[in-house]
């Protein structure tokens, strides 16, 4: 169930190998940015209208957590959060590139309807049992990334902490926290599918919105 669902934080440039394909600079603190709580629609295996006359649409997966409790500083991500899922943070990378160069807000590349597909949340197990697996996000049964949170260059912890200091984590909160390197262009028909130490956890069709 997608309900309840308040801000949508975002966590860019979180991999370093994800940075690197895009040819952008590996941050040093947390890069964060938002998407509407409208953005985020469930990943049950249905069609996903997705923007056809923009440009090209990248797919990025990503773990998403669930904030259970308001921030304090001190708490830990155990106590903090509640649920993880995987999403997919699609991104109008043409619409990304002009705006970048311009100075202008990410809004417009990376907050368009169903721009945020997740699957059904899951009780969190703590952040250090979620090491002990990969994620993956397959295209037309190909997979295209596997990603793995050891691998992030900002821990559950850090991302929480920098989140909840500059602007506040409560209830109903929920981040996505950064995307591994091999993301790409989806196109109208393509099946994308996530999976969790590959048990399959949700999928989509990409269909071009009318």
């Amino acid at each position: 169930m997608l309900t309840n669902i308040r801000n949508v934080y975002c966590v860019g440039r979180n991999y370093k190998l994800h940075a690197e394909e895009l040819g952008n600079a590996v941050p040093d603190e947390p890069m964060i940015f938002m998407k509407p709580s409208h953005a985020v629609v469930p990943l049950n295996g249905e069609s996903l209208e997705l923007p056809a006359s923009k440009g090209e649409v990248h797919y990025e997966a990503e773990l998403v957590i669930r904030i259970s409790q308001d921030y304090k500083p001190g708490v830990r991500v155990d106590e903090l959060v509640d649920a993880y899922a995987f999403g997919i943070d699609f991104t109008l990378r043409d619409v990304q590139t002009v705006i970048k160069k311009k100075g202008h807000p990410w809004t417009a590349a990376k907050g368009f309807k169903n721009s945020a597909p997740i699957t059904p949340f899951q009780t969190f197990p703590g952040a250090v049992a979620l090491l002990e697996k990969d994620f993956t996000l397959t295209k037309n049964g190909i997979q295209v990334q596997r990603g793995n949170i050891v691998n992030m260059i900002f821990s559950l912890q850090d991302i929480v902490d920098y989140v909840g200091r500059h602007y506040g984590l409560g209830p109903g909160d929920i981040i996505f926290t950064g995307t591994p390197e091999g993301v790409g262009a989806a196109q109208p028909g393509d099946v994308l599918e996530l999976a969790w130490a590959d048990e399959s956890l949700g999928a989509c069709t990409i269909k071009a919105a009318e």
